[in-house]
């Protein structure tokens, strides 16, 4: 009988012991699977992409030597040059709308399109080339209804002026013009503010940029301002002064 009792007990000590050892191992498989889902949820972000204005874009396209990448809005090169053709970040409504769902993704505004030995690509803003263009992904846009510009240039003895198109009826009436014909040029860049757009205008054989107020926001101290949607898609311009070197410059004529 004592034997008996002897043997109970040490099966008793043996399942207890178990028992709590095993509950020690679940525990600490448990707290080390909650550790590591809370790290990777936390994502760093890129110390490089940053925001001094707000109104601009964190990577702006830039050309050195003969080939384009991506800089921020600190002048620092993030996408080095290597590229033929760089745009601005922004959405590609051809990809967004393409039969191939998969790469439906790539046409978000995150992206942006360039140009290496004749074959377009969309890149990340690390640079990383994450889709190659195919004809067989492009689909069809679904343009927006388009914002009906309040201003057009008029012309009157040679000179450029502003007029408000739906008000304007005599060209004689000088009172009837936004701003009276003064300028060599005259070219409303088309953006999203249709009531104070920004205007491309040349006097004394140089180009700067005023608003329909007649304010001077670039001076005129350019050779060229290109006539594209730079303004639209960067809030910037593309500009040069010996002709052949364009770069970008914001509404504070800061370049870049």
């Amino acid at each position: 009988m004592k034997n008996i009792l002897n043997v109970l007990c040490v099966f008793i000590s043996i399942s207890v012991f178990s028992q709590t050892k095993s509950v020690k191992k679940i525990a600490v498989k448990n707290g080390a699977k909650n550790t590591v889902k809370k790290g990777n949820a936390t994502a760093k972000p890129n110390p490089d992409l940053v925001v001094i204005n707000e109104d601009l874009p964190v990577l702006i396209p830039k050309k050195k030597g003969d080939q384009f990448g991506y800089v921020n809005q600190n002048g620092k090169f993030i996408i080095q040059p290597e590229y033929h053709i760089a745009v601005f970040f922004y959405e590609d409504c051809n990809l967004l709308n393409s039969p191939n769902e998969k790469v439906r993704k790539f046409g978000k505004a995150e992206y942006a399109t360039v140009e290496k030995d004749m074959i377009s690509y969309r890149v990340d803003k690390t640079g990383k080339r994450v889709y190659r263009f195919k004809d067989s992904d492009l689909g069809k846009c679904r343009f927006e209804e388009y914002k009906q510009q309040l201003f057009q240039a008029y012309v009157l003895n040679g000179f450029y002026g502003i007029i408000e198109k739906s008000k304007f009826v005599n060209a004689a009436d000088y009172r009837q013009y936004q701003l009276y014909p003064q300028y060599e040029y005259l070219y409303i860049m088309e953006g999203d503010d249709v009531a104070n757009p920004m205007v491309v205008a040349s006097h004394n054989d140089r180009f700067g940029v005023i608003d329909v107020n007649n304010k001077i926001i670039i001076p005129f101290e350019y050779s060229n301002i290109k006539r594209n949607f730079s303004w639209k898609l960067g809030k910037m311009f593309e500009v040069t002064k010996d002709g052949k070197n364009y770069y970008y410059i914001d509404a504070n004529n800061k370049t870049y």
